[in-house]
């Protein structure tokens, strides 16, 4: 399977390495120092599952050298994916799969924007990675995961082979019945431990702990939960408990990348996080006090890192 991976930092760094790894035809897209010392030395990953490295990796800048493919992971910022999906456009043919794995449950929707709907999936994934250094990739928490499908819930020859592919490659890979709740589930708690981590700048293990920024996190997750209804997303009566289990369950000192960006003065996915609960919540009729508090409270650092300020 010829596959290019949009975005070649901790998610698709890694996910694009597993499936090189196990034989795939991988090309990533990168640029400036990571590109280059992806091109001279290989990519690298540094993984609590086990360190590898892609040697020699194909990667490149520009989209039309690659060419059509038959799978794009699509891995940048959240707020970056309307310019990537313009971007991407000569890498997809009538044949191609494009796999967004975000955060946030806008992706789908942008990239059908420029694309149209036939080559987009829906899919997400898990896992706690990011750039060590250039052409370095660092997992450093969260058993990888990958959920994909169809957007209206039919099977299909693609997903399976996509699904195969990624069999193949190690990583869990799952077809959920229905991936539009997938994707709010994942963002269920992605949002809610992202926008308190930046707010409180605690990792995980401490604001799990604390009863008062525990609270933020159940109150911050039950806005989710009604915005998510308001829009016809079949949340379980149990998806509060089921969300908090799973967020018990990870290493304490998982640090969110919406986090990690706030923290580090870049821009971040506060808009594609907490600012799109705020702003799907009043077209819903939703009230979202916590969100709409720690967007308000984040806003003027994220306009600055973004020299809009």
């Amino acid at each position: 399977m010829r596959v290019a991976v949009f975005g070649s930092g901790g998610v698709g760094g890694y996910f694009g390495g597993r499936l090189a790894q196990a034989g795939e035809e991988v090309t990533f897209i990168a640029r400036g120092e990571h590109l280059r010392a992806i091109q001279s030395q290989g990519l690298r990953v540094e993984s609590i599952q086990g360190d590898f490295t892609i040697q020699p990796a194909a990667a490149s800048d520009n989209p039309a050298r690659v060419g059509q493919v038959d799978l794009v992971l699509v891995a940048v910022k959240a707020w970056q994916v309307p310019e990537a999906a313009q971007a991407m456009q000569p890498l997809v043919g009538p044949e191609t799969c494009v796999l967004p794995l975000e955060n946030g449950v806008d992706a789908p929707e942008q990239l059908a924007a420029a694309l149209g709907w036939a080559p987009v999936l829906g899919s997400l994934c898990q896992i706690s990675a990011f750039v060590g250094a250039p052409g370095l990739i660092r997992h450093v928490g969260i058993e990888p995961y990958v959920a994909l499908g169809e957007m209206d819930r039919r099977p299909s020859e693609r997903v399976e082979r996509v699904r195969q592919a990624f069999e193949r490659s190690g990583v869990k890979v799952d077809v959920p019945a229905d991936i539009q709740l997938a994707l709010w589930t994942k963002f269920l708690f992605i949002a809610a431990i992202s926008g308190v981590g930046a707010v409180t700048r605690a990792p995980l293990g401490v604001t799990r702990s604390l009863l008062e920024t525990r609270r933020l996190l159940e109150d911050a997750m039950r806005e989710i939960i009604a915005v998510g209804r308001a829009r016809g997303v079949a949340f379980p009566d149990d998806a509060l408990e089921q969300r908090l289990a799973f967020i018990d369950s990870l290493a304490p000192g998982v640090i969110p990348s919406m986090q990690r960006d706030i923290v580090d003065g870049r821009p971040s996915e506060l808009g594609s996080q907490n600012g799109a609960v705020v702003r799907m919540g009043l077209a819903a009729g939703v009230p979202t006090p916590v969100h709409a508090y720690i967007y308000a409270s984040l806003l003027p650092q994220e306009l600055q890192a973004r020299d809009e300020l």
